[in-house]
């Protein structure tokens, strides 16, 4: 079954904004209910911001209202148009004026997207495998003034890539039977980011 880009993120929108059972989020993310009734008890997931699946074209209004009406429904995932094409393997190139985002960028998909492998990065960012492990062990020589920022808003790549590559690092997970993390497992995020206050920025 495909799931949404953000299982756990996913699950605490529908959970603030719905009306939807447990069961029904459970299913849609993926998810076990007793998790959905953990999030919403506030045991876990306190420190996941929501993740709007309307905004990001997973789901519909209408689609969440008729599940709302019927709590045997199950919520259907919108289907993407047009498979995305795959690029050709290598990094991507980014632009000269552009290069001093990257850190910035590779701190936000570490958090954001800790699914996503080093490859990926790789290829999404147009960045090196050694780069990404400097500023996730906080290596980097601008460590300290790195603040993670959304690739897309900066440029470095589309949304469209990134979706894919998130959806290709969720199926993985769900093929190799491991949970869908949303956390940053063991990656330190007081110590790969300045502060809360300075980068959660609505991320």
């Amino acid at each position: 079954m495909t799931l949404p880009l953000m299982p756990k993120a996913t699950a605490v929108w529908l959970i603030e904004k719905t009306g939807l059972t447990f069961d029904q989020i459970a299913i849609f993310c993926g998810m076990h209910p007793l998790e959905i009734q953990a999030i919403a008890d506030g045991e876990v997931g306190g420190g996941i911001n929501g993740y709007d699946p309307i905004k990001n074209n997973q789901l519909t209004e209408a689609e969440i209202k008729r599940c709302e009406a019927n709590p045997s429904a199950r919520l259907k995932l919108i289907a993407t148009p047009n498979p995305v094409a795959r690029r050709a393997k290598g990094a991507r190139y980014t632009p000269v004026a552009k290069r001093h985002d990257r850190p910035d960028a590779i701190a936000f998909v570490l958090r954001q997207f800790p699914q996503l492998n080093d490859t990926q990065i790789v290829r999404l960012l147009g960045t090196t495998k050694d780069t990404i492990a400097k500023i996730r062990n906080r290596e980097h020589w601008n460590s300290p003034n790195i603040k993670p920022r959304d690739p897309v808003i900066l440029g470095l790549c589309t949304q469209t890539d990134l979706n894919a590559a998130v959806q290709a690092a969720n199926d993985r997970l769900v093929r190799e039977g491991k949970p869908l993390q949303e956390d940053h497992g063991d990656i330190d995020p007081n110590s790969l980011f300045r502060s809360h206050d300075e980068t959660s920025n609505g991320f």
